[in-house]
């Protein structure tokens, strides 16, 4: 069963012996802007299991306060990469950065003695030059059995991907956003003091996307739990009316849908016939609590051509295996929101992704000295998207080993037609490679391939069994079939006697903080709820309230009364956006750029009049270039 919940048995212990497990994770972290994100959740949500499936293996084990845990985490972390490490930061207290590498290329760093593992992990790491492509090649594992996938060199690729941005904005598309509404969706976003609902979170959100697509494309709205419905019978188009009536929805929507079952809406939203010249784009926002994870998954991987699929993990205990499985089955990007995190500005940057383009014909070539080939061991990415990171593997296999002496380099292209253009990634990387103490690569390259085997269509047959089971023990990495033996390190021989169940406690993820009850919406949501389908603001009292001024003042500075209000008050919105929320501007880039397009039409050659006055009587300095003054 596809999962990503570990659980293991330490055999037996006598009374009053302390049991320690050690566990090595290895994983690609999360790379963000300016840096890569690590994070291990001290929460695990029960998973709800639809009737008739197995009860999941979480169903049992007792929750306490996060001020009750009974254990303490001890963790050491290894980071890696080719161009060097800048420092490593935390939420909790660590260990000051030790580099163990004179280059600076790898480091590593330690929680403090005694951590009490009371809320998620979370490690920061500053890459020098995060978004530069690289190849890191490992040395084979030389032990190793002559077949196995350890006995040869493995090659990590980091593509960053570059391609012309469109121009205009497409309004083309049906985005149909599919959102959680079990009672878990009540709980708090984090620990801190008076944190929002998800569900408001959620709200907030949509209120941002529904202002921020284009005019002519398509949309509805899903809410689910233990039962599921839309907003309208089917996607309507995006107008005025539309809008508000949607976002008049939002605002009453609860967390009152009992369990969590995403299949059920996802078979309704697959069997409705799609619309010509309108690609689907689907958005599923869950706090990930579910047991039937495959079954999920495979039906997003059964309607892969007819949409895209972008998933968000809401709040700390989302499953990954359920977020991420269904990004990659629906060629999408998978987002955790999670800590501080603003759900608002990863959701938004993800509909930007939405709206380019689809890229098509991806291929990889490599150009390798004689005797050498590479064999790739993870799916090449079939979707690619403008700033986001591509990670392939490959097994170089041949005589690696004589080209230490002569310095040989190989090289590795990516290549994809993107609208009427082929464009091209090409990385060069030298072949020499050294042993390794911990065969990191190859482990992440075994943990792709046995997630890819899982997830695939042929996941039941012999064969692909036979090769999971094959990659897993070679390699150290568990799968869904394989599983740790605890075996006494003395004598060395298999822990005897019948294993005796004892659930640790976790914390309770409804527990992490105290909700916001009366929640008071800031300015700029309130700006920007009052913003019309088409991108322009009317001029009345809501909106004079949010500025501070009154509609008399705002009315008397109007630099060109023969021109409509709304163009006066669409370009007061956008200068006090860019002078009060500038840190939130990935938050309001699209319909921003859907106000700017609709002032050109109307403003003429007074929008330089219309910006000036509207620095002064805000008393702000934006700079005209910003309306393509």
């Amino acid at each position: 069963k596809l999962c990503d919940i570990f659980s293991c048995n330490v055999g037996e212990t006598s009374p009053g012996q302390s049991p320690k497990v050690t566990l090595k994770l290895c994983g690609a972290s999360n790379r963000r802007q300016n840096d890569v994100r690590f994070v291990l959740s001290a929460v695990l949500n029960p998973r709800y299991t639809p009737k008739g499936d197995p009860v999941s293996v979480t169903a049992t084990r007792p929750q306490v306060p996060i001020g009750d845990i009974p254990y303490s985490l001890s963790l050491s972390a290894h980071f890696q990469s080719a161009y060097g490490i800048a420092k490593i930061v935390s939420n909790c207290d660590i260990s000051p950065v030790e580099y163990t590498d004179p280059d600076k290329t790898a480091a590593k760093v330690s929680l403090a003695d005694g951590h009490k593992f009371q809320r998620d992990v979370e490690l920061l790491a500053y890459y020098n030059e995060p978004n530069k492509p690289s190849v890191t090649v490992e040395a084979a594992v030389v032990s190793s059995d002559a077949e196995s996938l350890m006995n040869e060199s493995v090659a990590m690729l980091n593509f960053y991907p570059s391609f012309p941005a469109a121009q205009e904005q497409s309004n083309c598309g049906e985005f149909i956003f599919v959102v959680d509404r079990s009672g878990s969706m009540e709980c708090a976003m984090n620990a801190e003091p008076n944190a929002p609902q998800r569900i408001h979170s959620a709200k907030e959100t949509l209120v941002l996307l529904l202002k921020s697509l284009p005019l002519g494309c398509y949309f509805n709205i899903f809410g689910f739990g233990s039962h599921f419905e839309s907003f309208f019978t089917e996607s309507k188009e995006y107008t005025q009316q539309s809008m508000e009536e949607a976002v008049k929805k939002v605002n009453e929507m609860k967390a009152n849908f009992g369990g969590t079952e995403i299949l059920a809406p996802l078979k309704k939203i697959y069997d409705t016939a799609g619309r010509p010249d309108h690609p689907r784009q689907l958005f599923l926002f869950t706090d990930g609590e579910v047991g039937n994870t495959k079954q999920v998954i495979d039906e997003v991987q059964k309607n892969a051509q007819n949409h895209r699929c972008f998933t968000f993990g809401i709040g700390e205990g989302a499953s990954t295996s359920l977020i991420k499985g269904m990004a990659r089955a629906g060629s999408g990007i998978c987002e955790f929101i999670s800590g501080k995190d603003r759900m608002q500005t990863k959701v938004l940057r993800a509909l930007k992704c939405s709206l380019q383009p689809t890229v098509k014909n991806v291929s990889l070539t490599w150009s390798l000295p004689p005797g050498m080939e590479a064999i790739v061991l993870s799916k090449v990415p079939t979707a690619i998207f403008q700033g986001q990171r591509s990670i392939v593997y490959a097994q170089l296999k041949g005589k690696v080993g004589h080209m230490v002496e002569t310095e040989a380099e190989g090289e590795v292209c990516l290549q994809y037609n993107f609208k009427d253009e082929l464009l091209k990634n090409s990385i060069r990387f030298p072949l020499k490679v050294a042993k390794v103490e911990r065969p990191t690569i190859h482990r992440l390259a075994a943990k792709t391939l046995i997630s890819d085997l899982e997830s695939g269509k042929d996941s039941e047959s012999e064969e692909v069994k036979k090769r999971i089971l094959e990659t897993s023990l070679q390699s150290g990495v568990i799968s869904a079939l394989t599983a740790f033996v605890a075996v006494n390190k003395d004598t060395k021989t298999v822990v005897e006697g019948p294993p005796v169940r004892r659930d640790i406690p976790a914390p309770n993820s409804c527990d992490v903080g105290s909700v916001v009850s009366a929640v008071v919406e800031p300015p700029f949501v309130r700006l920007i709820s009052l913003q019309n389908a088409d991108g322009s603001w009317n001029l009345n009292p809501g909106f004079s309230s949010v500025l501070g001024i009154s509609l008399q003042d705002i009315s008397s500075k109007n630099p060109d009364q023969n021109v409509d209000s709304s163009v006066w008050a669409t370009v007061l919105a956008l200068i006090w956006l860019h002078a009060s929320c500038l840190d939130q501007r990935e938050e309001w880039e699209l319909l921003e750029g859907k106000a700017l397009s609709w002032i050109k039409a109307k403003a003429g050659s007074s929008l330089d009049r219309f910006v000036g006055a509207g620095n002064e009587l805000l008393k702000s300095s934006v700079d005209p270039k910003v309306f393509g003054l």
